[in-house]
């Protein structure tokens, strides 16, 4: 859940343009701006979010996952005893929908081609359920905070994280850590990571609790670019949401869905040079 909202000046660090939370704890598709020509090792390229169209979204929804798969928008949601998982046409109500007993705390969500995996924050475990029908199949142990986590299919890899600057590898049938990487701008790490979404070998991170988001080249763990996100809502709903958290890549575009923790506003984005 993650509920502190002020963070110090001593807490944050400015690297190449990008607010940095110092306070670290751990060590074949469209272009989706994965890539610029010429660009420098090392450079961070400094992106804006040009909104294209607002869709509603449910404003009890404690988004703590999102993603596109098969035509269908997916949600995990959190909250002990309020938690679901959630699936159906962006803007719309869902089609299907699961709930989570107390005290399971959803976290973040993607699929696995006839499957999805839902983590929990603290409860030590992840649910793999049915992506057709959102029926649990088996839990299996998560020992680690469950914050974000993406699926790289190309790599046959997830990709989670757990709070901290580091992004885990795991195996998707087993959830076995295979590998990490810490996410670094110039040497210094970039702490706070939370939801995610994976385009191809690129992985988009909240940074926890900031409007910003960061392109990450997950082999290396380097920052390639980082995202501006403008005040997306009015001054009244901004008083009754929290972070934004949720990114999800719209297939066959080159634009992604972005909304937060309690938003009545889901945003149609793309991500262009600032």
């Amino acid at each position: 859940m993650r509920r502190v909202f002020v963070i110090p000046v001593a807490a944050v660090v400015l690297v190449a343009g990008l607010l940095v939370p110092s306070c670290d704890t751990g060590g074949g598709s469209p272009d989706h701006g994965q890539g610029v020509p010429g660009q420098a090792a090392g450079q961070v390229e400094q992106l804006r979010v040009d909104v294209i169209e607002t869709l509603p979204h449910d404003p009890s929804a404690f988004t703590q996952g999102l993603e596109m798969a098969g035509g269908m928008l997916y949600e995990s949601t959190g909250v002990s005893g309020r938690s679901t998982i959630r699936a159906g046409t962006p803007g719309a109500s869902p089609v299907l929908r699961a709930e989570l007993p107390a005290p399971l705390f959803g976290e973040g969500m993607t699929v696995v081609g006839r499957t999805l995996w839902q983590l929990t924050w603290q409860n030590g475990v992840a649910i793999e359920r049915d992506a057709g029908t959102l029926a649990e199949l088996r839990r299996v142990p998560y020992r680690e905070e469950g914050w974000g986590v993406c699926h790289q299919r190309r790599r046959g890899r997830l990709v989670t994280t757990d709070g901290t600057s580091r992004i885990v590898f795991r195996d998707p049938r087993t959830l076995a850590k295979t590998g990490e990487r810490a996410v670094t701008v110039r040497g210094k790490r970039v702490g706070r990571l939370n939801e995610l979404e994976c385009v191809d070998d690129v992985v988009y991170a909240n940074v926890w609790p900031t409007d910003r988001i960061v392109r990450i080249d997950a082999d290396s763990g380097e920052v390639t670019g980082d995202i501006t996100v403008p005040a997306l809502l009015t001054a009244t709903e901004r008083r009754r949401a929290d972070v934004l958290n949720g990114i999800a890549a719209i297939p066959g575009t080159d634009q992604f869905l972005l909304t937060g923790k309690w938003w009545p506003k889901m945003f149609r984005v793309a991500f262009v040079p600032r």
